[in-house]
């Protein structure tokens, strides 16, 4: 598979500055969702990514250790160009998470050093985004820029979930990352909602949880 081909068709024209945007974390019941954006450089295009580069992939399909590899390999190379945005379960709650992800799209574009003129976005169009784009099914698994992209939103959040789950060590964040997992919904039971459950799910959104501080 030609995994540049949609960064060359429109490199091609009159966009020059194509970043890949994917996101994280829609689905849980607890923690942020995160966007991330990355611009590679274009001559890859054509001469392919760095050997160092070449297991990039929709995060989903890759082990921790090696999203942790190409994490550290993308955030160190200074030819790659990355911005990351973090939108919070109370956003989340408050605009909800299509709003809160297109968000957090908009302001990972807006952490670029330099701004994007095209994005490749991951799944389905997206209403509000800054820059005109392409969105692409399964884009993680057809684009270098986005499953760049995958890698360093599903990276960021996952660290964070880990650092939740030392500051609520009952829910097991660690573990499930917030997804609703059985012994997410078991320890919702028993212990309520924290401070970082998006009460506007199911079923947050039907509970009366004590939220521990």
């Amino acid at each position: 598979m030609d995994r540049f081909e949609f960064e060359r068709e429109h490199y091609a024209g009159e966009y020059k500055r194509l970043a890949g945007v994917d996101e994280a974390g829609r689905g849980p019941l607890a923690g942020p969702v995160v966007a991330a954006a990355v611009v590679l450089p274009s001559n890859w295009y054509t001469n392919g990514v760095p050997e160092s580069l070449a297991k990039l992939d929709d995060s989903k399909r890759l082990t921790e250790k090696v999203r942790e590899e190409l994490y550290k390999i993308i955030c160190s190379n200074a030819d790659i160009d990355k911005g990351i945005a973090v939108i919070d379960n109370e956003v989340i709650d408050e605009v909800n998470i299509l709003q809160a992800t297109y968000r957090a799209m908009n302001e990972a574009l807006g952490g670029l050093s330099k701004p994007a003129t095209y994005a490749l976005v991951d799944g389905r169009p997206v209403s509000s985004l800054s820059l005109p784009h392409s969105a692409i099914v399964k884009g993680d698994s057809k684009s270098y820029s986005i499953g760049a992209a995958s890698i360093l939103a599903k990276v960021t959040r996952d660290r964070l979930m880990v650092e939740y789950d030392q500051k609520y060590p009952e829910y097991g964040f660690a573990a499930h990352k917030g997804y609703g997992t059985q012994a997410h919904l078991a320890a919702i039971n028993k212990q309520g909602a924290c401070p970082i459950h998006r009460m506007s799910f199911a079923p947050l959104s039907n509970m009366q949880g004590e939220l521990f501080s």
